[in-house]
């Protein structure tokens, strides 16, 4: 599927990021996961035009240090919750306003989406998926991981999953030197602020996803949120039709 062209914006910092729309109706921003981008998690496989074709304005960022936004080197460019800055900056340059826009991730997006819920986002929806309720509490774990498979990219055993990161790397010409200080504005959310995230959530992963804890322990944490399984893990989920349109299904009902 062809990709529409990139729109940007400047963040609060001068970063340059950029964006992608398709579809028209109700806004919802959709959010990736590390290294991958907007056209990779949401539009090469098809979940953005089913999102889409349900009447959905569909509105992707890459996120800095990914696909066609900045990619600066220096630690300075990320502070902590730098993504969750950005992802506000995005709603206020298009002037979504509260309760007027859906909002849900993949992985890092759907950490970043629980970010935002927990310092003031008020979307109608959120969708939270790939993401469970270790990957949310102890930041830190994941990020450990990604720090190794950064530093030793060519160095990981073959068919192991850092060797699976770092060939995702590859194939989506990641910059190691800008992911690496990415990786320290990672913030915790401890499990009283889950308690007080009151938006309507879905919590989505596969069948096989393991990588950031249980999926249904985070639904259980949030007060009006449930958890649905599609097919894959990790990296395959966002692969599958189903991925697509159980999230369409969802923003639709």
């Amino acid at each position: 599927m062809n990709a529409p062209e990139p729109r940007f914006f400047t963040a609060t910092d001068g970063t340059r990021l950029a964006w992608r729309e398709m579809g028209q109706g109700f806004p919802v921003v959709l959010i990736h996961g590390l290294f991958s981008s907007s056209v990779i998690n949401w539009i090469k496989y098809g979940a953005a035009a089913e999102i889409a074709g349900r009447g959905f304005r569909v509105i992707m960022p890459d996120l800095r240090a990914h696909g066609d936004s900045d990619k600066p080197h220096d630690a300075a460019s990320y502070p902590a919750d730098i993504l969750m800055d950005d992802a506000f900056a995005l709603i206020d340059h298009l002037a979504l306003a509260l309760g007027d826009y859906d909002l849900g991730g993949y992985s890092l997006g759907g950490r970043t989406v629980v970010r935002m819920l927990a310092n003031g986002a008020r979307p109608r929806r959120a969708v939270i998926a790939g993401m469970g309720l270790a990957g949310l509490l102890a930041t830190g774990t994941r990020a450990a991981h990604f720090r190794h498979v950064l530093r030793h990219i060519d160095d990981h055993p073959r068919g192991s999953p850092e060797w699976m990161a770092a060939q995702f790397l590859k194939t989506t010409g990641g910059d190691p030197q800008a992911l690496l200080p990415l990786l320290d504005s990672f913030v915790d959310t401890p499990e009283e602020a889950l308690h007080g995230i009151q938006t309507p959530t879905l919590i989505v992963a596969g069948e096989d996803d393991d990588d950031n804890g249980s999926a249904g322990d985070l639904a259980a944490l949030l007060p009006d949120a449930r958890c649905q399984v599609v097919p894959g893990n990790h990296m395959s989920a966002v692969t599958k039709p189903e991925l697509g349109r159980t999230i369409a299904d969802f923003l639709s009902a």
